[in-house]
């Protein structure tokens, strides 16, 4: 059986889902340190760094990010996509797709299975979840 790939909207409604609950989360962290008066700067900034920094590439050693899960797509190795990615692949990809922004999905309409600049640096791949009956 073919793998499916995502058509752009899905990809880009997952990473609107994922920038949410960043926010909440850095939301949710600066309310917690409201708490604590004595709290240093550089925890508040740490703590930010590391929500932006991690939750992606971590999220994507498990196959997915929150937002991937909720719209049904996974990434996985472009050579077998029964594997996951590494976290190293994963550093890759997420620092790619940052630096290069919108312009990294330019690719995905160019080649058959819709591997954005991120995913060709990274060897990964982004596919359909077929779910078990």
């Amino acid at each position: 059986m073919e793998d499916e790939y995502p058509p752009l909207i899905v990809r880009l409604q997952s990473m609107f889902i994922d920038t949410v609950i960043i926010i909440v989360c850095m939301v949710i962290f600066s309310m917690v340190l409201d708490h604590f008066p004595g709290a240093p700067d550089w925890l508040r900034i740490s703590l930010f760094l590391a929500v932006f920094i991690f939750y992606e590439p971590f999220c994507l050693t498990f196959g997915f990010t929150i937002g991937n899960y909720i719209k049904g797509i996974r990434v996985k190795k472009f050579a077998d996509t029964n594997s996951r990615i590494s976290f190293f692949h994963a550093v890759i990809r997420y620092i790619v797709k940052v630096l290069l922004g919108w312009i990294s999905f330019l690719t995905i309409h160019s080649n058959p299975s819709k591997r954005a600049i991120h995913d060709l640096a990274s060897g990964s791949v982004m596919i359909n979840h077929k779910k078990k009956d």
